[in-house]
């Protein structure tokens, strides 16, 4: 995705300072810039790049009309009004990306250095080894909630066991002189403890944060109301909150329906109803990719990519350094990629040109050979645990199926009984 594609747009008007007029037109935000539009027949634009942004600020023109005000390195002021939806929903947006292109490196002005084919593999082992780390935590707090289950499951067993040799006394009590059973008058309080022991211990651990963004939260049927906020992706659901911490939403595991990436920089979330309006939140924040690559893995049949998302993937990167794009990278095959590496033994005496310069430097060098073997050799390595962890869980859930199974035949034979006892 091209840095410079617009994440969102709205309708404003740029004041202009030689001129003291308003033009309309068209207001747009990407990744590294933000910048204005004009109608064709104006042919007015103008783009301030975020990391020349000083202060972003509401304030009024004229003391009446609200307006947005970017102030740029230089003491340069831009004024922006007449904002649709409206002008606290195109502040949080902006100064969210503002301030996070702040706290993270500045990117938007500085040429990155031309990369190596070698530190381009580097980059996609890396990415790779992140998200099957990411999986094999989502992997680790499912574990324990089988585990949990599992304990509850075995108090369960243990209290059903008791409750038979309850029942079975009572079936065939011992000869009472005095007419009514004494028992008849107590608190049922051992099926209470019961019914809370088989509650499995530990439960808090549903509510473990596995990771937490900021972002930009407004409901799905209110587009004018955005506000800053967080969203955290637990083992239970989702958590919305809005920038103080207060809790706007929560989203347990089985009550999503459908989360909807719009770009890679924002989702919507989405739990239908029948017979009231669906409950949708809609997230924008720089580090969405954090949080997708735990999403993919909890809600894998609910995550859809929208068509808004497959055409940002579709814009044409170049990679620098790079001339020929991915076909120059991979070559025709790996024995090119293996010829391209080699020195000729033979090299004519006088100046080297440029051609011969390319063919003289090495592809992958050495250090970065060893770096990806250690880094292959840590994903075989997670890679196994994944697959370790996967064939533990498929066991614990077959004695998760066949002891639920007989707790339910336990259950249903001891409440014949109890009928027949009453």
């Amino acid at each position: 995705m091209s840095r410079d594609t617009p994440l969102r747009s709205w309708s404003a008007s740029y004041y202009i300072s030689g001129e003291k007029r308003w033009v309309g037109g068209v207001l747009s935000l990407s990744r590294a810039s933000i910048s204005f539009t004009s109608e064709p027949s104006r042919g007015v634009s103008a783009s301030v790049p975020l990391s020349r942004v000083v202060e972003i600020k509401m304030e009024s023109s004229s003391f009446i009309f609200g307006a947005l005000t970017v102030l740029e390195q230089g003491g340069v002021k831009h004024w922006f009004g007449s904002l649709r939806p409206c002008r606290a929903a195109v502040y949080h947006v902006v100064e969210h990306f503002w301030r996070e292109s702040l706290l993270g490196p500045d990117e938007a002005h500085t040429a990155p250095a031309p990369l190596s084919k070698g530190q381009e593999l580097i980059g996609l082992v890396s990415g790779a080894q992140r998200r099957l780390a990411d999986t094999g935590k989502v992997l680790g707090h499912q574990g324990e909630q089988f585990d949990n289950m599992m304990q509850g499951l075995d108090k369960m067993e243990s209290d059903l066991g008791v409750a038979d040799k309850l029942l079975s006394e009572l079936e065939s009590p011992p000869w009472w002189p005095f007419g009514k059973l004494p028992w008849r008058n107590q608190p049922d309080v051992k099926t209470e403890a019961a019914a809370k022991a088989s509650c499995p211990k530990g439960s808090g651990k549903a509510h473990k944060v596995i990771s937490s963004i900021p972002a930009v939260v407004s409901r799905g049927s209110e587009p004018g109301q955005v506000k800053p906020g967080s969203l955290s992706v637990l083992v239970s659901g989702l958590e919305v909150r809005a920038a103080g911490g207060q809790l706007l939403h929560l989203f347990q595991r089985e009550e999503v329906d459908d989360i909807r990436v719009h770009n890679p920089y924002e989702i919507s979330v989405r739990q239908r109803f029948i017979g009231k309006p669906d409950v949708c939140y809609r997230l924008l924040s720089v580090k969405m990719a954090e949080a997708l690559s735990v999403l993919e893995v909890q809600y894998k049949k609910k995550v859809e990519f929208a068509s808004d998302y497959a055409a940002l993937q579709a814009t044409p990167t170049n990679t620098p350094g790079s001339a020929d794009g991915a076909a120059a990278f991979w070559g025709p095959g790996v024995a090119s990629l293996h010829m391209d590496t080699e020195v000729p033994v033979e090299v004519p005496a006088g100046p080297l040109t440029q051609v011969q310069l390319h063919v003289l430097r090495p592809t992958v060098t050495e250090a970065e050979a060893q770096e990806l073997k250690q880094m292959l050799i840590q994903l075989k390595s997670l890679a196994l645990e994944a697959e370790t962890e996967l064939e533990r869980q498929d066991e614990t859930l077959d004695v998760l199926v066949s002891s639920s199974d007989h707790a339910t035949m336990n259950i249903d034979k001891h409440t014949r009984r109890m009928r027949k006892l009453l």
